[in-house]
């Protein structure tokens, strides 16, 4: 009788042993899901390597988000100024035969702080990617209205074209981690295709400018060209989030006191184009 007992709790323990052992084991397997997930979850939220394009044009994966090179800042703005205020009247060739025959550019409708509508250059509104969300509305408003109707004239000889001659553009200036301040100095010129006549407007301007997030395009074999075009303003991984008149009375980096205050007392318009 003793030994029969003796056999049933023998029997006992090694259950109880065998379903210790068979929790703790699904417990394991438990933390090691709710681990990978974890690692999922982090992986999926994170952001892309910073590719960033040198004055070479190579890219490179950039170790800080918030550097970027002097000169590749500036061949950004310059690129982005240019872009917007080149006006031909025709869209940029995607094919060899468009060369010859470009294509005619119908331009963008952009609302108007009166509440109408003007057209404004396919390049221009591509090139308006470059500018912070905030800052876009509103520039792409005064582009509007300043944007000639005879740029989109069907008749070639009576249009009007508009290029941006960059003059200077200063070595940036870091104004905060991952900020820039860039002047540049140039001149509008709008031409008038039936008697050559030209209107010039000088453009200085000071830039603000910082780093931007870049998510790559995951449909790159399905895009339109417009859609490429767009992604490809936004590989710089720079944005432009303020514009302001440019001081010219130094040379931009070493003003004085006294010199500063006669630039913030200068007139100043609400138009981008002074």
């Amino acid at each position: 009788m003793a030994r029969i007992l003796e056999k049933r709790k023998r029997t006992v323990s090694v259950l109880t042993i065998f379903a210790i052992a068979t929790f703790s084991l699904h417990l394991l397997v438990l933390l090691l899901f709710l681990f990978q997930g974890i690692i999922i979850r982090q992986l999926s939220v994170r952001k892309p390597p910073n590719f960033v394009q040198l004055i070479d044009g190579k890219p490179i994966t950039e170790i800080d988000d918030l550097k970027r090179e002097p000169e590749a800042i500036r061949q950004f703005v310059s690129k982005t100024m240019s872009a917007m205020f080149n006006w031909s009247g025709t869209l940029p060739p995607q094919k060899i035969e468009e060369v010859a025959n470009p294509k005619s550019d119908l331009g963008i409708a952009i609302r108007t702080p009166q509440g109408g509508s003007q057209k404004i250059s396919t390049t221009s509104w591509i090139a308006s990617f470059a500018l912070s969300e905030d800052f876009r509305k509103g520039f792409l408003s005064t582009i509007a209205q300043i944007t000639p109707p005879e740029v989109f004239s069907e008749n070639r000889n009576q249009g009007m074209t508009s290029q941006l001659v960059i003059k200077r553009v200063y070595p940036p200036k870091e104004i905060a981690p991952g900020k820039w301040r860039v002047g540049m100095v140039a001149d509008l010129i709008q031409k008038n295709r039936s008697d050559d006549r030209k209107v010039i407007t000088p453009f200085n301007k000071d830039f603000l400018v910082r780093t931007a997030d870049y998510f790559p395009n995951p449909e790159l074999d399905t895009s339109t060209d417009l859609q490429k075009a767009i992604y490809s303003v936004r590989a710089d991984r720079l944005e432009i989030y303020e514009m302001r008149d440019l001081c010219l009375l130094d040379n931009y980096n070493n003003l004085n006191e006294t010199q500063l205050r006669d630039c913030r007392t200068q007139e100043r318009t609400d138009s981008f184009i002074k």
